[in-house]
């Protein structure tokens, strides 16, 4: 995954008014691999895939794929990505079998019946191939406008939310796909609130606040970054040890719940003893004490309310 990235952006900026939705945003998303792009609701996630598939124009900055700008060739860079948007619009009185015959006829797809036969498939739809969509649940729908995207076998896929509305069988099928579709070269942009199936596929993540990139990388490094999470477990609940370890001014976030306590430190040093000094002084008994892995969830709630503080203390052009 070096060279030219399948998606790059530099400096993009969009504004509407006085609102600045996206703001100075350098983007990288390597070929061949799967990035999530995250973000609270109004961090500027949509408004950036807009832009990346031209159908929001920049106000400053520029998009490229696989090393070429976007306004240089639109209809042939687009032409290369399937997209599934978080509200997709669907033919519904067409039955899923026309509705994909449709398209592939748009997209000039070679051998359409096969094709579409083969998706409905996989996705679990054949049974319901002569239903109109109408008639789809949401999870259903959601899997048609999947098999849509990738009638004509895109290079990249660009997925808003795309196990919303999935029962958990129905999110294991569409992960396990884009894993297949992965292996085989797709390159997967995905913006999704489902933190839990981002840690399970992506490669590197990304973390919008606000309209800026704040964090880009891979998972492991992000979730050093901001320092451990250390699991304390002691002999009795005693509420007022959250308080205590809170204000000690290596850790950042303390969450407290019966007699265990996980606190995140702000830094990479093993703080184990000093907790443990903290927690005695404090007249708390510990029986275990653990470091663990921070998951993607408090990594991207540390990283945005840090933002938010930053924000508070001193705003853009404030």
């Amino acid at each position: 995954m070096t060279g030219v990235p399948a998606v790059e952006t530099r400096g993009l900026t969009r504004r509407y008014g006085d609102l600045v939705a996206v703001r100075d945003l350098d983007l990288r998303v390597e070929v061949g691999e799967i990035y999530g792009f995250l973000g609270p609701n109004g961090a500027g996630k949509t408004t950036t895939l807009l832009m990346l598939l031209g159908v929001v124009a920049p106000s400053a900055g520029r998009v490229f794929l696989w090393g070429r700008p976007l306004e240089a060739d639109p209809l042939g860079l687009r032409a290369r990505i399937g997209v599934v948007g978080e509200h997709d619009y669907v033919h519904d009185h067409l039955t899923g079998e026309e509705y994909l015959r449709f398209f592939a006829a748009l997209y000039g797809v070679p051998d359409p019946a096969a094709r579409v036969g083969a998706l409905l498939e996989r996705l679990g739809l054949w049974e319901f191939r002569r239903l109109c969509a109408r008639d789809y649940s949401r999870g259903m729908a959601q899997k048609l406008a999947l098999a849509r995207a990738l009638l004509h076998r895109p290079a990249l896929l660009i997925l808003d939310e795309p196990v919303s509305g999935l029962d958990p069988q129905g999110v294991v099928e569409v992960r396990r796909l884009l894993l297949e579709l992965n292996e085989a070269g797709v390159t997967i942009l995905i913006s999704s609130h489902l933190l839990s199936e981002v840690e399970r596929t992506a490669h590197r993540v990304g973390i919008m606040h606000r309209g800026r990139l704040l964090r880009q990388g891979p998972l492991s490094a992000l979730r050093l970054e901001g320092g451990r999470a250390v699991e304390i477990e002691v002999a009795h609940p005693a509420p007022h040890l959250g308080t205590v370890l809170a204000a000690l001014p290596y850790v950042g976030r303390v969450e407290s719940e019966g007699r265990r306590l996980l606190v995140t430190t702000l830094d990479g040093e093993d703080r184990r003893a000093a907790l443990s000094r903290a927690v005695a002084d404090a007249g708390g008994v510990i029986v275990g004490m653990r470091v663990r892995e921070r998951t993607l969830e408090e990594t991207f709630l540390q990283v945005t309310e840090a933002d938010v503080d930053r924000w508070a203390s001193s705003p853009p052009g404030g």
